[in-house]
């Protein structure tokens, strides 16, 4: 590759092996994804699409032409990236490895009673009857024939294939002493005056200046579970439906986590899920639960761990469907190697981790027959137990070996150890990075001075007991019996650092804080993803530009939707975007920066009004570092801006423009953007942070624990979800769950401090975590001397 340039790349010239395992890295934002997804992936792909025809090209989606000079010798690429999965209410760990499929096909051969093809197994697929008249041409004559249609789904009835159904608080959707017109209706999105609440309000069904509380029982009854119907309001033709199934098909219907927060608040407090009283939660009609093979029903199968299940296809002995039974033994197997044999084929795609999300997506290519192909691995070891690293590690060596390129953006030491060849990235993040500090072996990274390098030879700091702080108080959990926890008994300490750990599917989350005493209030920093679109940038998510735009429209006397680039100040030409796209059919579409506002997003007039010396446009150019210091000058004086821009310096992101798109920061970018928010709030006393050194560099890791410390010393209880080591061994208060994954765990194996884990391993009772940080303590410092 020479002279790439995408994003903050400074014209890279690297060469990177084939056959060999390569890991890329280097603190947060120096430049790793934009090296290896957005020019390498990004050019394999739009070099692939090229080879089919005009018509096919049609249907891919081609990225844009990397902005590099050259890039030779690519090959075919595949990319297993750290999205979450969909968040489809009926997807599924079934659904989403093919396996669901192949069962279906297999009950549909095999069990008895025998009720049908495998739609009749599928929860996705309902049953439908329908019959009329169809014309049939015979001849010169055309005959009218009755004809009957029936397909048999599995999908059950009741919950529609969701396996829960909700019962509804009437009072958090209507306020029966409010006419319509007073805002009767508290559903979020239902204002008074708009088509929302007209709909109803003049459809002539009810009076709308009438409290609802007067409304007839046929009036209720239309109101809120009205079948549809069309109406005509101020001269448009359109449908009319109650409000309880309009609000279940809008809202209801979609996954929970799915949903803005403030509408999650409104399922939260207006809907209480429930199993499915038909199905019992398996999604199913009671005919598909009724056909069996071996006295097992494709339900029974789903709610097995994998594990267990792979055990169950293995003992089938029928030559008729041998090639089924082996494809099926062969995705079950290559999840048991990748550590997802806890999971259930049940188990909905939402409620997995980026890292268990990533390796299902792994199971793909394990048993996959390709040579001379190029993958590559989004930080493939992020969110797992060292234990579970080892494993991944193994995949990784022999998709090497079987003749392909692997690269990998990763942070974990062990895995860049474990590389053929390191590219380092950097020195800095941001404007400070885009560089390639350091390419060689990982012995010679141990020797360089390079931040990676100087990670890899320090050793972690083990807290000393004289360090530890002391609890003030606890949140007693009792009989905890969440999904796998049994009957968990345990205290958690309030005041200090405490982190809790265990293998992937322990039960870490179920305990913390699934099964938190009722009225506990406790502020959640999960993985999940801040949304960003190109429009989108951190002044717009915190809420800075807010506060930026009421200042600017105060000193010169105008509107403050004039300094929005996607309101009144957007440049007409290129609509705010600062690009202009050019759609070229089955082309790559062409991106050239915009020639009338130069790729500032605004309008000429807007540039000329200014605050503190600066235009709008300077300020969200301005890095959060700058841009504290700018907020703090007597003549500008936004605290509330400045306060948020030095949060963001404390997680360090300080080197982050204000008016950078969200949709280019990386992972480990968005999640402390996430935690800097939540953290300046006044109200909260207790945090828990899930896997928060998720994408984050070994150098990144200690600016987060110094966080963490002063957040504790600030007075707030903080309980981090963990698996790095650095992190365990620098807690105050260790809870270890275990001792397995799954059914073999929901245990609390350990309690106590990391010197008091460590004894116990030196003792030789200790826990597998405990085993794994005096095994990385021991080898870190091997490499310092």
């Amino acid at each position: 590759m020479r002279g790439a340039r995408e994003n903050n790349l400074r014209n890279v010239d690297v060469d990177i092996p084939k056959g060999k395992l390569t890991v890329f890295t280097g603190v947060s934002g120096s430049g790793k994804s934009s090296l290896v997804f957005d020019t390498i992936a990004a050019e394999s792909e739009r070099l692939l699409n090229e080879t089919h025809s005009a018509f096919i090209q049609g249907f891919l989606r081609t990225p844009v032409r990397p902005d590099a000079d050259k890039i030779h010798g690519i090959t075919a690429s595949i990319t297993v990236g750290q999205e979450t999965m969909g968040a489809n209410p009926r997807s599924t760990v079934g659904t989403a490895t093919d396996v669901d499929a192949m069962l279906r096909l297999l009950f549909s051969q095999c069990a008895f009673p025998h009720i049908g093809g495998p739609q009749a197994y599928s929860f996705n697929i309902p049953t439908v009857t329908g019959a009329g008249t169809v014309k049939v041409e015979k001849g010169t004559r055309t005959l009218t024939e009755k004809k009957t249609f029936t397909q048999v789904g599995g999908m059950c009835p009741t919950c529609e294939g969701r396996g829960t159904v909700s019962d509804l608080d009437m009072e958090q959707i209507i306020n029966k002493e409010l006419s319509l017109e007073e805002g009767a209706i508290l559903v979020p999105g239902y204002k008074v005056g708009g088509w929302a609440v007209r709909q109803f309000s003049e459809s002539g069904f009810f009076p709308s200046d009438k409290p609802v509380s007067t409304f007839t029982k046929q009036q209720m009854e239309t109101l809120l579970y009205s079948d549809p119907k069309k109406i005509e309001i101020a001269g448009i033709r359109m449908t009319y439906e109650g409000l309880i199934p309009k609000i279940r098909k809008s809202i209801l219907s979609k996954d929970i986590e799915a949903l803005q927060p403030y509408m999650r608040a409104f399922v939260e407090r207006t809907a209480t899920f429930s199993l499915c009283p038909q199905c019992e939660g398996t999604r199913l009609t009671q005919a598909a639960r009724s056909s069996y093979i071996q006295d097992k029903s494709i339900a029974d199968l789903s709610a097995m761990e994998i594990r267990d299940l792979a055990q169950w296809i293995a003992a089938i002995d029928d030559d008729a469907i041998q090639p089924l039974l082996e494809n099926v033994a062969l995705v079950l197997q290559s999840m048991l190697r990748v550590g997802l044999g806890y999971l259930s084929l049940n188990r909905a795609t939402s409620t997995l981790s980026g890292g268990e999300a990533q390796r299902i997506r792994m199971v793909r290519h394990l048993g996959s027959a390709l040579s001379d192909v190029t993958y590559i691995f989004d930080e493939p070891t992020s969110g797992l137990h060292p234990h579970d690293v080892e494993q991944i590690h193994q995949l990784l060596m022999e998709l090497r070996d079987k003749g392909n390129t692997v690269l990998v953006v990763e942070h974990d030491p062990e895995t860049v150890v474990l590389a053929d060849y390191v590219i380092d990235m950097g020195p800095g993040a941001g404007e400070k990075g885009g560089q390639i500090i350091f390419s060689g072996t990982p012995n010679e990274l141990r020797l360089a001075d390079t931040p990676t390098g100087r990670g890899l030879s320090s050793s972690v700091s083990l807290k000393e007991t004289a360090a530890i702080r002391t609890p003030r108080g606890s949140i007693q959990i009792r009989g905890a019996n969440v999904h796998n926890l049994r009957n968990v008994d345990v205290d958690v300490p309030l005041g200090v650092l405490c982190v809790v750990t265990g293998l992937s599917g322990s039960g870490k989350s179920s305990l913390i804080p699934g099964s938190f005493p009722k009225g506990t209030q406790a502020t959640v920093v999960d993985q999940s993803a801040i949304k960003g679109s190109s429009r989108s940038n951190p002044a717009t998510w915190t809420g800075i530009l807010e506060l930026i735009r009421k200042a600017f429209a105060k000193e010169n006397g105008v509107k403050p939707a004039l300094f929005s680039a996607n309101s009144e100040g957007a440049c007409p030409n290129c609509q705010g975007l600062g690009v202009i796209r050019t759609e070229l059919g089955f082309m790559e579409t062409v991106t050239t920066p915009c020639e009338i506002c130069e790729g500032r997003r605004f309008d000429d007039s807007v540039v000329q009004y200014t605050l503190g010396g600066l235009s709008i446009v300077d300020v969200l150019g301005l890095s959060a570092h700058d841009a504290a210091q700018y907020f703090a000058r007597p003549e500008v004086k936004i605290p509330a801006a400045q306060k948020i821009c030095e949060a963001m310096c404390a997680v360090g992101l300080g080197y982050l423009p204000l008016g950078q798109p969200l949709n280019t920061l990386s992972g480990g970018e968005r999640q402390r953007l996430k935690l800097a928010v939540h953290m300046l709030d006044p109200q909260v006393s207790l945090m828990i942070l899930d896997e928060p050194t998720t994408g984050l560099h070994m150098q990144d890791i200690t600016q987060i624990l110094t966080l963490m410390d002063t957040l504790v010393d600030s007075g707030k209880s903080v309980i981090v979800v963990e698996h790095n080591v650095a992190v365990m061994a620098h807690a105050d208060w260790i809870i270890d769950m275990g001792p397995g994954a799954g059914s073999d765990g929901g245990q609390v194996v350990f309690e106590g401090t990391p010197m008091q884990m460590l004894a116990d391993v030196a003792a030789g009772c200790g826990t597998l975590t405990g085993k794994y940080i005096a095994q990385a303590l021991g080898h870190r410092r091997s490499i310092k001397d």
